[in-house]
């Protein structure tokens, strides 16, 4: 119980930290509404032969890239603190020393959430119409923040062993957008190379993507969404030991 109050209070530094630099939010609601409003209106008619058509497909493709990209930033505010010397403090302190990694990550899911609903609000405002029940939409929420929590700790990883935070965001960024477009996320699965398909249908982001679309407009969420937890415990299992292991030995080498 010590341990979870410390990493909520943790998680709570990370959050009012925004009151000092209140652009970050616009990583999570500016920017997300920007590339759902380009996709839209740039690649609807093309796509799906209309704006209306295409809203239902890339909302949710966009929630899924979305997730992954923030996840960036808490590798890069992992690795500010660590060149700063804050972690130099949290070795003086009677706490787990995964408790500020797990802080962090909560306090980006809980700034993940906000960008979801925010998203969803600017769908509707669009167009977008909720085909299924409140309790399937919560359930593509929980699903969403389920697999980014899993997915922070590849940049927690990434954030411990990179020299300075401007490296995390090339690394992470570079990585990520061959993932997050060699995906279900905006195309369908049928329009892509033959040779890339079997790829596109293992990537967990069309895994994210095609079980969010199926629960905010019906279809079979099943499999995707189960493939989608499998995907997040991989992840989990490996990156979390992985980023712990690296921290202890960076603060070790001080």
């Amino acid at each position: 119980m010590n341990a979870l109050d410390q990493t909520l209070a943790l998680a709570w530094r990370s959050l009012v930290q925004v009151r000092r630099n209140p652009w970050e939010l616009g990583d999570y609601s500016i920017q997300p509404i920007l590339f759902l409003v380009l996709f839209l209106y740039v690649f609807g008619g093309a796509v799906a032969g209309s704006t209306e058509a295409y809203l239902p497909f890339v909302l949710p493709g966009v929630i899924a890239m979305n997730m992954l990209f923030v996840t960036v930033y808490v590798g890069h505010g992992l690795n500010t603190d660590l060149t700063r010397g804050v972690f130099d403090r949290f070795r003086a302190l009677p706490i787990p020393r995964w408790a500020p990694l797990a802080g962090r990550i909560l306090a980006d899911l809980l700034k993940q959430a906000l960008c979801i609903a925010l998203l969803l609000i600017v769908g509707v405002l669009l167009g977008f119409r909720v085909e299924t029940s409140v309790w399937e939409v919560l359930a593509m929420v929980a699903l969403v923040l389920v697999f980014a929590s899993a997915a922070s700790w590849i940049m927690v990883l990434v954030g411990v062993l990179s020299r300075d935070p401007e490296h995390v965001q090339l690394f992470g960024f570079t990585a990520l957008f061959p993932v997050t477009f060699v995906s279900t996320a905006f195309v369908p699965l049928d329009t892509m190379p033959t040779v890339l398909q079997p790829f596109v249908q293992a990537n967990p982001v069309s895994l994210l993507a095609d079980a969010s679309r199926a629960l905010l407009s019906g279809g079979d969420a099943l499999e995707p969404a189960l493939w989608t937890l499998v995907w997040a415990a991989a992840i989990a299992v490996i990156f979390a030991p992985l980023s712990v292991w690296a921290l202890n030995r960076r603060l070790a080498r001080g």
